[in-house]
């Protein structure tokens, strides 16, 4: 059911804003419903990829929020200002209101570049935020890399204690059995 008709002018866009939108402000089911005024935050409860970027979500969340404003008055300026987007603006004012109001802090975009567990993050943050998501690439990116080199090695010969192996010992093993084949 549409609350408010999106307006078409020109080449500008606004979408439609629905009871869900209306819903989500008020009661948000998922993690990235409560957390959508951070911009691009992880949607799928069961990922891998939210379980490494929960911590960063939640420190910008404690950084961005003030104790006097309520979580759900950032999510209503973010979907009555911003159209629930990080590019798009319906309302400057509402917009540069929720920009004061957190700081400008912002997760422009996560994704995978080369590999599943090629990580990358991009916030608009502080010095801290940015260590934070580094640090999280790089465990998520030696984790993901391990995991692959067990499991290549265990297709060509199984050994238990593959798992305590440095990332290194794993890399060496392979070149190994590689050179023999």
């Amino acid at each position: 059911m549409i609350i408010f008709k999106g307006k078409k002018k020109g080449i500008i866009h606004t979408r439609n804003i629905t009871l869900d939108d209306i819903r989500v402000i008020f009661f948000p089911k998922t993690f990235q419903e409560k957390y959508q005024y951070l911009g691009c935050v992880p949607w799928n409860d069961e990922s891998d990829i939210l379980k490494a970027m929960e911590p960063l979500v939640i420190f910008m969340d404690n950084k961005a929020k003030p104790w006097w404003c309520p979580r759900w008055f950032l999510r209503f300026l973010h979907v009555f200002g911003s159209d629930s987007s990080i590019i798009r603006v319906r309302n400057f004012k509402l917009h540069n209101l929720l920009q004061k109001i957190t700081k400008g802090l912002l997760i422009t975009d996560y994704k995978t570049k080369w590999y599943w567990y090629d990580l990358r993050i991009h916030i608009r943050g502080t010095e801290q935020m940015n260590w934070l998501s580094d640090a999280i690439e790089g465990k998520f990116y030696r984790d993901g890399k391990k995991e692959d080199l067990i499991n290549t090695l265990n297709k060509i010969s199984p050994r238990p204690g593959y798992k305590f192996w440095s990332l290194r010992d794993l890399e060496e093993e392979l070149e190994k059995y590689n050179e023999e084949e």
